[in-house]
């Protein structure tokens, strides 16, 4: 994994970095939080360590700078101080774990591992929630559709309308079950809607290297990719 450590006492980071790198780490070290702030919040850290007690800018506003920069991976937090209040602060900081000086490395190396495997789960599960059909894709978390990553402005009723093929894909629907879904039972079932909100769809969604719903005879349509 690629480590950021924040570390002014050479002692300690150099304890860190050298059971860090025998474990099979890349290790960066920084000695100030202005240092981490002015170089290494755009860069993909999977792990971030970081002493409280630091120079100038201390360890907790350092975190909370860092979260307010949409810097995500998990933070384990070094501290000498290990009162509730203190760990209760730096949690709430922004920070997803607290350590206190002395320290088993054993014990630092198993909560990397554990915070790294609830990153991954979580990656996992946003994935999930994004799926791709050619250059068509979907964000259901934030409701967002592009088309070859460009936004496609969808209403409320056509976004509607594209998750209920999506959630059938491969599967053909009448017009009667999509009035049903989209619009509500009470939906007159004689109106044409379906067809026009259809023509909508596809004309923001589809383009000549991408067809996604086809008309299937005498029953309704259908999602494919």
């Amino acid at each position: 994994m690629q480590i950021l450590v924040i570390e002014d006492d050479k002692r300690i980071s150099d304890f860190l970095v050298k059971g860090l790198e025998e474990n099979g780490h890349l290790l960066t070290l920084c000695k100030s939080a202005e240092e981490v702030l002015a170089n290494y919040t755009t860069l993909p850290w999977d792990i971030i360590i970081c002493d409280i007690m630091l120079p100038k800018m201390d360890g907790i506003q350092l975190v909370q700078t860092l979260r307010y920069k949409k810097v995500n991976c998990p933070i384990i937090m070094l501290s000498a101080l290990n009162s509730t209040q203190d760990k209760v602060a730096a949690l709430d900081s922004g920070a997803d774990d607290y350590l206190t000086k002395p320290f088993h490395f054993d014990e630092l190396i198993s909560r990397i591992n554990a915070l790294a495997r609830r990153n991954q789960l979580n990656a996992v599960e946003e994935r999930f929630n994004i799926r791709t059909f050619n250059d068509l894709q979907i964000d259901f978390d934030q409701f967002r559709v592009s088309l070859n990553n460009q936004d496609v402005k969808l209403s409320p009723r056509e976004y509607k309308l594209l998750i209920y093929l999506v959630e059938n894909k491969d599967r053909a629907v009448s017009r009667t079950q999509i009035l049903n879904a989209v619009w509500g039972l009470n939906f007159d079932n004689q109106t044409n809607v379906v067809d026009v909100y259809i023509s909508y769809l596809r004309s923001k969604i589809e383009n000549a290297n991408n067809k996604f719903i086809y008309t299937v005879k005498g029953v309704g349509y259908i999602f494919k990719s």
